[in-house]
């Protein structure tokens, strides 16, 4: 088939594609990937985030500070990402949001920054990429509260909540982004909220180089290995590989609306 998948949450700038990037993008190309987005962790990395960004007309990036740097680069203003975020390759603003797992920074400190991200989307209507990780409650009570001021499109990248979250983030009208994790036998729950979410409201990523999906569990994942997901995806919807590629395709494009979709790369593309 010649429909193209797109990985909307990758990070290219990590030192793991470093020694090959010519042959990752080269494997993402023959598996059917035909756009990718690198996201902003830091923005003390974002200079390299956007340089990777600008080596293939289908790499985007986002700017944002990851809860975990929330601490040490933790925004108290919307200033410097509305600013970052009129760059042509910037599409995104995050990853932001709450991490209770690992508490690598305050909590107060991880809640000031996600708030200062959501002033930016509001600012921009960039969408907001939002990392969660036990901290449901939290993250869907700041995200409502913002939302009640005003509206901003965003997605709940590399989902593994509950049912609830998921509902709750398409009330406001969020979308909701698959995993390599909805491949791992453990993911029964993760799997049957997905079932609820509708298909136009769908998104695929690996966010490599961690968390590949079966059957390259324990490898480096990287952005080829999105069209496994996006098997899986397929079989847990009941429909195509090809339905599936072509709506997350769609809807990746209809929430990052600043991506320009004549730049999608449909060389190769299988879908399988």
């Amino acid at each position: 088939m010649n429909v193209a998948l797109v990985d909307s949450h990758c990070h290219l700038d990590f030192p793991q594609f470093a020694e090959d990037f010519t042959g990752t993008m080269t494997r993402a190309r023959d598996a059917g990937v035909g756009m990718m987005v690198s996201i902003g962790v830091r923005l003390s990395a974002f200079d390299k985030v956007r340089e990777i960004a600008g080596r293939a007309d289908n790499i985007y990036c986002t700017v944002g500070v990851h809860p975990h740097e929330a601490g040490e680069e933790g925004l108290s203003t919307p200033d410097i990402l509305i600013e970052k975020a009129q760059d042509p390759k910037v599409i995104g603003i995050g990853e932001s949001g709450l991490d209770y797992y690992y508490d690598n920074a305050p909590r107060d400190a991880q809640k000031e920054s996600f708030r200062a991200h959501i002033a930016a989307c509001r600012a921009t209507q960039l969408p907001l990429v939002v990392h969660t990780r036990d901290a449901d409650d939290d993250t869907m009570d700041i995200l409502e509260e913002e939302y009640a001021k005003g509206a901003f499109p965003g997605v709940i990248h590399c989902f593994s909540s509950s049912t609830e979250l998921a509902q709750r983030a398409l009330k406001i009208g969020f979308y909701i982004s698959c995993s390599g994790i909805i491949t791992f036998n453990s993911a029964t729950a993760i799997r049957d909220a997905i079932k609820d979410v509708p298909l136009d409201r769908l998104l695929v990523e690996t966010d490599s180089p961690y968390l590949a999906p079966v059957p390259k569990r324990g490898k480096t994942n990287e952005p080829g290995y999105v069209a496994h997901t996006a098997a899986k995806l397929a079989e847990i919807k009941n429909v195509s590989v090809e339905e599936i590629a072509r709506i997350t395709t769609d809807n990746f494009f209809t929430l990052f609306s600043k991506a320009d979709r004549s730049l999608l790369s449909t060389t190769g593309a299988s879908g399988q």
